[in-house]
């Protein structure tokens, strides 16, 4: 590979770790002081879509992918919640895409380009289902936050909830509503002969 090509895709590389520091801004208008990071957001997007494409017999691998790179754009322009777009114009998902990968690789630029292209503008199953992962996400956080006493989050997983599509989606959402989010360790507790329920053991 060129160097050009190589201090190109390794720009890319560390563009994205900036998704690891920046936060997911529409919590603060609940009263979120600490929201989640973008990056942390789009890995669970990633694992929901893997299972929702399992369940709704679609690519679980393009759909991850789909996922992973959703959000890729907010490097350059944030985390605009829904009440900031009345108010602003600004470049679409796929030019910012562009601008991103402009000195990688050809075949990593298309290979994005591509991927985020899909995910705006398809029309395929696995396009829907990861639109519900990035949804599902949204309102999965919102129920740990209603958790940890923010009570406004209650809008956001209604109306999150409202907008899923697929049977699976909103199968998951519905069970996700009746459970806390450490419900998952009950399993390992009620398969652990030594398991006493006691603080401590």
């Amino acid at each position: 590979m060129e160097e050009r090509y190589a201090r190109g895709c390794a720009g890319y590389l560390l563009e994205m770790g900036a998704l690891k520091r920046s936060k997911r801004s529409g919590w603060w208008i609940v009263g979120v002081k600490e929201p989640e990071s973008i990056a942390e957001h789009s890995f669970r997007t990633a694992v929901i879509g893997s299972v929702l494409a399992m369940l709704e017999g679609a690519d679980p691998a393009k759909v991850a992918l789909m996922c992973t790179f959703h959000d890729s754009q907010e490097t350059r322009v944030g985390d605009i919640p829904w009440i900031g777009r009345r108010y602003l114009t600004t470049a679409s998902n796929q030019e910012v895409t562009a601008d991103q990968v402009a000195d990688a690789h050809p075949v990593v630029a298309s290979g994005i380009q591509a991927i985020v292209d899909e995910y705006e503008t398809g029309d395929s199953l696995e396009v829907e289902v990861a639109h519900d992962a990035d949804k599902l996400e949204c309102m999965l956080q919102g129920i740990e936050y209603l958790e940890q006493g923010y009570s406004n989050a209650r809008e956001w997983v209604d109306s999150t909830r409202a907008k899923l599509k697929s049977p699976s989606a909103i199968a998951l959402a519905d069970a996700a509503q009746t459970m806390t989010s450490t419900e998952w360790q009950r399993t390992y507790l009620r398969t652990t002969p030594s398991a006493s329920g006691k603080a401590g053991e």
